[in-house]
């Protein structure tokens, strides 16, 4: 049957779920819910159970700023830490 182009599924193009938000910003889902009540981070409510979607050009954007603000060495001690996990 073709589409009718109302099968909402163009609007769902470049959306993602809290998990893959919280992997792509390297924290906990929670952290992601946490931020989306607060408004950090703009939500998109889906569905009778109103899932939370997030467009993943206000992630990448946080994402900027967030490492805007972070002092160099900073992030160095946090790719240290990171590579002795993977490592360790």
């Amino acid at each position: 049957m073709p589409s009718n182009g109302n099968d909402g599924a163009n609007s769902l193009k470049g959306m993602i779920t809290v998990s893959q938000v919280a992997r792509i910003l390297g924290v906990h889902p929670n952290t992601v819910r946490n931020w989306s009540d607060r408004g950090i981070l703009k939500t998109y409510r889906l569905g009778h159970r109103r899932d939370r979607r997030f467009n993943l050009e206000d992630v990448n954007q946080l994402l900027t700023i967030e490492q805007a603000y972070v002092p160099e060495p900073a992030r160095e001690q946090e790719q240290l830490l990171k590579r002795s996990r993977i490592l360790g």
